[in-house]
C-alpha cells in the first residue's frame, strides 16, 4: 500500500489521499497524523473504494508524518460509521469524530500530574479560597480540571499548592483496571428468570447476530437476568457494552455490578475527565475493559473483541441525540451487533412501538419476565380526577393524595411524587401589568428555580437573577409564579409535613453520578420520607421502602401534539408506578389527572398494557406513523428570522413530488427562536419502502445557502419542537 484514502475529522475537508513513506506501515482502520498546508492533522485510513473522491495524481502526494500507536479500527466499526452517516444523513468526519473520543489517547503511554487536598489550612483565608476548599473535598484532578470544578481561577490554586494546601499526584494515565469475575457471587434465579438467562447465554456462547427485547415488568430482576448473559461473555474473554440512559442511573448500577462481578465496570460519559477518558479509551482499544457502562456515545468506542451489548431501559428518549449527528443509539446498537456478528439486548419494562412491531415481525426475540421477583406484587394503581377531588386553593395535591402522604410518614415508609417539570414555576409574570419573563435567545419562558434564585431557559441554558421590579412597568415586588415544578410541589409537602425530609430529585439536583450516589444511600439508609422528582426518578431506583406513588399531573405529557405523546406518558407513569411495592411491602399508585377517559389514562389504571399499545399500534397504522411509516425533519435556521424564512422557502418550494413522500410545510417550528436561531421546519412522511435519504441528499444538493443559514436533517425525530 503505497497511497491511501484518509477519512479526516472535518467535513469541510472532504476526503484527501497521502503517500506512504517507505518504512511505515499502515492498513484500512490506522489512525495516522498527516499535512494539511503548514499543519497537522489526524485521519483514518479508509478503503479508497469506500469514500468516493476525485483521485490525485501520484505527484502531488504528500507523505504521511506518523502511525499513531493504537489498534487500528476494526472493520465492523468502520461499516458502522458508514451505515450512521449515510442512515442519519449526517458528514461521515461527523460521526468519526465520536470514534476518537480521546484525543490524548491517541499518543502512547503517559502519566499526568494532578492535586487534591492535603488537609492542611491556607496562610490567610479569602472568600475564593473557601469556595475552592468547599468544591475540592474528595477531589483529584489536573489544574485545569480543578478551575473548572470549582468556578476559582487556576490562580488561586497554584497559590494553594505553593502553600501547601493541594499536593501534586503523578498518575499512569494507563494504569489498568480491577477485573471482573463471573464466578463472584452466586445468583438466585426464579424458574423464569432462568430459563430466560440460558437463551441469552447460548446466544452469547453461539457467536451470531442475535437481537432480544427483554420485556420484563418493573422488578422483575431484567438486571439479573442479562447479568447471566454479561458474565458468559466474560467467561468466553469477550468485551461488554451496558448502555444506560441517564448519567444518574450509573452510580446505582456500577454499585450492583460491583456486588455481582467483584470489581466495578469502566464507564464512559460526558462528566469523565480527560486522564479518565483516556484511560477508559486505551482499555476499550487494547481489550482490557472487560465491561464498559455508558451514554449513547460509548457505542462508537473502538472495542477489541465485543461480545455482547446491552440497552437498558430501551425505550428512552434520551438515547435519541437531538444535535450534531441526531442518531437513534437503541437503533445504532442494533446494527453495531448486526456488524460485529454478537447478540444485543434491548431490556425495558415498557418497550418502544418500534421494538414491539419488530418482535411481532419476528425480527427481534421477545423475551418475556411477566412477574416480580420475589413474590412482590404489583402495585395497586387508582385515579384521582381532580374535576372531582380538585386541589385546595394555591394547592397541587388532592386531599386523597395529601393524606396519603401523611399516612405513609406515620407508618415510616417512603413516597415519591412525580412532576416532570423541573424548578419552582413553569412561568413568571407581573401581576400588575402581565409581562412575562422569557429568554432572550429562545422563544420560550424562563423557569424559575427558587432553589438557586434564578430564572433559567431549559433550551440553551440562559439564566439571569430575578429583578427586584417588573423591567416593563417598574413594580417592585410584583412577579408571581404560575403553574407548579417540583420545587413548588416540594414547597406544599413541606407546609402540609413539616416534619417530612424531602428531596428534590431532577438533573439540577443529581448532576454528577457522585451526587447521584449520595442520594440513593440517604434513601435507602431511610434519611428521606418524600422524593419529589422529574423523569430522572421514573427508572433505575430500587427502594423497597418506597410504598406510594403520587402522579401529580398525569396530562402533562399528552399537551403539545407530539406523535408519541401518548406512548412516552405511558412509559413514564409505568415505569414510576413501578418504583412502588418493590419489597415486601405492598405498593400504591395515585394518578391525578383531569382526563380520566383518555385512553393512556384508562390503560394505566386498567394495568391493561397490552390494549394501549394495540390501540397505539392502529392508530399510528392508519396514520401512517412510525412504525408503519417514516418521518424526517428537516430544520432551516439563521441568526436572522427572513434569512431563515426565505432559505426555508426555496426548500419548500423545490420540494420533490413523489407518490410515496408527502412534504410539509415549511413552517416556522414551535420553537421558533432557539439559542438565538431562528428556526423554520419541513416534515416528510414517507412510506417504509421509500428511500427518504437518498430523496433527501438529492434535494438538498440542488440549493446552495447563504452562509448564515444551517440546514440539519432528524431521520426518525423524537423532538417536535
Amino acid at each position: 500500500m503505497n497511497r491511501v484514502r484518509l477519512l479526516v475529522l472535518n467535513a469541510a475537508l472532504g476526503v484527501l489521499d497521502y503517500r506512504v513513506p517507505q518504512g511505515m506501515t499502515v492498513e484500512p482502520g490506522s489512525v495516522v497524523v498527516a499535512p494539511l498546508g503548514p499543519r497537522q492533522i489526524i485521519g483514518i485510513v479508509w478503503e479508497a473504494e469506500r469514500l468516493p473522491g476525485a483521485e490525485v495524481p501520484e505527484a502531488k502526494l504528500r507523505p504521511l508524518l506518523e502511525a499513531l500507536p493504537v489498534p487500528p479500527l476494526k472493520a465492523p466499526l468502520r461499516r458502522l460509521v458508514e451505515w450512521t452517516a449515510d442512515y442519519y444523513c449526517a458528514p461521515i468526519s461527523a460521526v468519526a469524530r465520536m470514534v476518537i473520543g480521546s484525543g490524548s489517547a491517541l499518543r502512547g503511554p503517559a502519566t499526568t500530574t494532578e492535586y487534591r487536598l492535603t488537609g492542611r489550612e491556607p496562610d490567610r483565608m479569602t472568600p475564593k479560597r473557601a469556595q475552592a476548599l468547599d468544591a475540592l473535598q474528595g477531589e483529584q484532578a489536573t489544574m485545569r480540571e480543578l478551575a473548572e470544578l470549582t468556578g476559582v481561577s487556576e490562580a488561586v490554586l497554584r497559590g494553594l499548592a505553593s502553600m501547601g494546601v493541594l499536593e501534586p499526584v503523578t498518575v499512569d494515565c494507563d494504569r489498568p483496571y480491577p477485573q471482573a469475575d463471573p464466578a463472584h457471587t452466586d445468583v438466585t434465579l426464579s424458574a423464569v428468570q432462568a430459563e430466560v438467562a440460558a437463551e441469552l447465554v447460548d446466544a452469547v456462547e453461539a457467536g451470531a447476530f442475535a437481537p432480544f427485547l427483554l420485556d420484563g415488568v418493573t422488578g422483575s430482576g431484567k438486571t439479573e437476568v442479562y447479568g447471566e448473559a454479561v458474565a458468559a461473555a466474560l467467561r468466553a474473554g469477550r468485551q461488554v457494552l451496558v448502555l444506560l440512559p441517564e448519567i444518574a442511573l450509573t452510580e446505582a448500577f456500577l454499585r450492583r455490578f460491583e456486588d455481582r462481578f467483584g470489581a466495578p465496570p469502566v464507564t464512559w460519559h460526558s462528566s469523565l475527565k480527560s486522564s479518565e477518558r483516556r484511560r477508559a479509551w486505551r482499555a476499550i482499544a487494547g481489550g482490557t475493559a472487560q465491561v464498559v457502562v455508558g451514554a449513547r456515545s460509548s457505542l462508537f468506542l473502538p472495542y477489541a473483541n465485543l461480545g455482547l451489548i446491552v440497552v437498558d431501559e430501551a425505550h428512552e428518549v434520551s438515547f435519541k441525540q437531538d444535535d450534531g449527528v441526531r442518531y437513534n443509539a437503541r437503533d445504532v446498537a442494533v446494527m453495531r451487533a448486526r456488524f460485529e456478528r454478537i447478540p444485543v439486548v434491548l431490556a425495558s419494562a415498557t418497550p418502544a412501538l418500534e421494538s414491539l412491531q419488530m418482535a411481532e415481525a419476528g425480527i427481534y426475540r421477545k423475551l418475556d419476565l411477566p412477574a416480580r421477583f420475589g413474590g412482590a406484587q404489583l402495585p395497586e394503581i387508582e385515579l384521582v380526577n381532580l374535576t372531582e377531588e380538585p386541589p385546595e386553593r394555591g394547592h397541587w395535591l388532592s386531599p386523597r393524595l395529601a393524606a396519603a402522604l401523611a399516612d405513609r410518614l406515620e407508618r415510616g415508609e417512603q413516597s415519591l411524587l412525580f412532576l416532570n417539570r423541573r424548578g419552582y414555576a413553569p412561568l413568571t409574570l407581573c401581576r400588575k401589568c402581565g409581562y412575562r419573563f422569557q429568554c432572550a435567545n429562545c422563544s420560550a419562558w424562563l423557569v424559575e428555580h427558587r432553589f438557586s434564585q434564578r430564572l433559567a431557559c431549559h433550551h440553551c441554558g440562559h439564566e439571569e437573577k430575578p429583578p427586584l421590579a417588573c423591567p416593563e412597568c417598574g413594580e417592585p415586588d410584583c412577579m408571581v409564579a404560575c403553574g407548579p415544578g417540583v420545587e413548588r410541589i416540594a414547597d406544599e409537602v413541606s407546609g402540609l409535613l413539616p416534619q417530612a425530609r424531602i428531596a428534590v430529585v431532577t438533573s439540577d439536583t443529581l448532576g454528577s453520578p457522585e451526587k447521584a450516589a449520595a442520594f440513593v444511600a440517604e434513601a435507602e439508609s431511610g434519611a428521606i420520607d418524600v422524593i419529589v422528582g422529574t423523569q430522572l426518578v421514573t427508572k433505575g431506583f430500587h427502594f423497597p421502602e418506597l410504598t406510594l406513588v403520587g402522579v401529580v399531573d398525569a396530562d402533562l405529557g399528552l399537551e403539545g401534539g407530539d406523535l408519541r405523546a401518548a406512548e412516552r406518558t405511558y412509559q413514564q407513569i409505568a415505569q414510576v408506578a413501578g418504583r412502588a411495592g418493590r419489597g415486601t411491602k405492598p405498593g400504591e399508585v395515585l394518578i391525578q389527572t383531569r382526563h380520566p377517559e383518555a385512553a393512556v389514562i384508562a390503560a394505566l389504571a386498567a394495568g391493561d398494557r397490552d390494549a394501549f399499545y394495540a390501540a397505539e399500534t392502529e392508530a399510528r397504522r392508519h396514520a401512517g406513523a412510525p412504525p408503519f411509516g417514516r418521518w424526517a425533519a428537516i430544520i432551516v435556521s439563521s441568526e436572522e428570522e427572513a434569512e431563515a424564512r426565505v432559505a426555508a422557502n426555496r426548500l419548500g418550494a423545490s420540494r420533490p413530488v413523489l407518490p410515496d413522500i408527502a412534504v410539509l410545510g415549511p413552517a416556522p417550528a414551535p420553537m421558533a427562536l432557539l439559542r438565538g436561531r431562528y428556526r423554520y421546519r419541513l416534515l416528510l412522511n414517507a412510506r417504509r419502502s421509500a428511500q427518504v435519504q437518498d430523496v433527501i441528499r438529492a434535494w438538498l444538493a440542488r440549493l446552495e445557502f447563504p452562509r448564515g443559514v444551517r440546514v440539519s436533517v432528524d431521520i426518525d425525530p423524537y423532538s417536535f419542537v
